[in-house]
């Protein structure tokens, strides 16, 4: 029997209040909020970053695509399940999906924020809000909590009010604020991230080399194709740095990269492995980078036909697959009609592990 279906990565849609309300008074009159442009509708406007955030694509979920637009939507327009947790539940029923892991909007792209000491400040104030959100329907609403990475013993912390306040993993920064996630002075992090079984996430559009209204290459529409770029960097951090050597029980999630890339990039590693590690220096390990991949890092995607064609060349056991709600490119509330053609040559046992068993593994859920 195909269990209940778990998304593995959706998101809300922030409201006015969310850092305003919980943010450190220091930060009070520059905190993010939203104001309403006559002719762009509703944006988010934070200090320190030269645009605003419009609301067209956070909450377009459902939308043709000739429908879709950056400006001119308004906050009370957007999917109220992106702020209301009850509401949640009716758009869940709706896309036939039983829980979703929950990731933030605006705090994806203050990521990339210049100012760590405001970012820390902002992320506080999100962690706050998105417990109160989730607690209304834990079972159903997995919520995910952001550390800046100022310092390693300031991430520590950061992860046990996270786990104090019932949220089951961690957004981090693409970037923090001293030197790459593959320095060994990380290590004290890496290990109370498991031993506090808090999954550390990296999200498309949230570090440097991918930030969102970069101009692309080529026509706008080659921008697209290059947000998974900043996810496979930071995964080949941690395996050519030796992470995983070195803390064999860390788990990461590479969140809305796809993941029919992966045969590939996995055998161009041990390639390069192979054929190039004297030359080009890396950090000390004792496996193929193939396998660290494929035991370590996790993926979420929504509609990516390749993953589930290549599952047999990757791991299966590491796919999870995700309705991306309220965004633009999210499958709602079309996901079931999706799922039937693109895992229709799975076992019941490969559906239930991609979309249940995973997840629900991952994060400890009782679902």
């Amino acid at each position: 029997m195909v269990k209940p279906i778990i998304s593995a990565d959706s998101h809300i849609t922030e409201p006015p209040g969310t850092y305003v309300d919980r943010i450190d008074r220091k930060y009070k009159d520059t905190a993010p909020h939203m104001v309403r442009d006559a002719q762009k509708g509703d944006l988010f406007v934070i200090e320190g970053l030269t645009q605003p955030i419009p609301m067209g694509l956070v909450a377009a979920a459902g939308k043709k695509a000739e429908e879709l637009r950056t400006f001119g939507v308004k906050f009370e327009e957007m999917h109220r399940g992106g702020w209301d947790p009850d509401a949640r539940l009716a758009e869940q029923d709706r896309d036939g999906i039983a829980a979703e892991v929950i990731y933030p909007t605006v705090g994806m792209l203050l990521c990339n924020h210049p100012d760590f000491d405001y970012k820390k400040a902002c992320f506080d104030a999100y962690n706050l809000w998105i417990a109160e959100y989730c607690a209304a329907h834990p079972d159903r609403l997995i919520g995910i909590g952001q550390t800046a990475m100022r310092s390693v013993e300031e991430g520590i912390e950061d992860l046990r009010k996270i786990k104090a306040l019932g949220l089951r993993g961690v957004m981090m920064p693409g970037n923090p604020a001293i030197s790459d996630y593959d320095d060994p002075l990380y290590a004290p992090f890496f290990e109370a991230a498991i031993d506090l079984q808090l999954p550390l996430s990296f999200h498309i559009l949230t570090s440097k080399g991918d930030v969102v209204g970069a101009p692309p290459r080529g026509p706008k529409l080659n921008g697209f194709m290059s947000i998974i770029r900043g996810c496979q960097d930071i995964m080949g951090t941690f395996i050519l740095g030796g992470v995983f050597e070195r803390h064999p029980k860390l788990k990461i999630v590479c969140v809305e990269a796809d993941a029919g890339w992966v045969p590939h990039y996995m055998y161009r590693m041990d390639h390069a492995y192979e054929r190039h590690r004297y030359w080009l220096p890396a950090g000390q390990i004792s496996k193929m980078p193939s396998e660290y991949f494929r035991e370590h890092i996790y993926l979420t995607f929504q509609d990516d036909w390749v993953a589930l064609r290549m599952k047999d060349l990757c791991n299966v056991r590491r796919l999870m697959w995700a309705n991306d709600f309220p965004h633009s490119d999210s499958t709602w509330p079309y996901s079931q009609e999706l799922l039937a053609k693109q895992t229709q040559h799975l076992t019941e046992q490969e559906k239930n592990w991609v979309l249940h068993d995973n997840v629900a593994e991952l994060y400890h859920l009782a679902i």
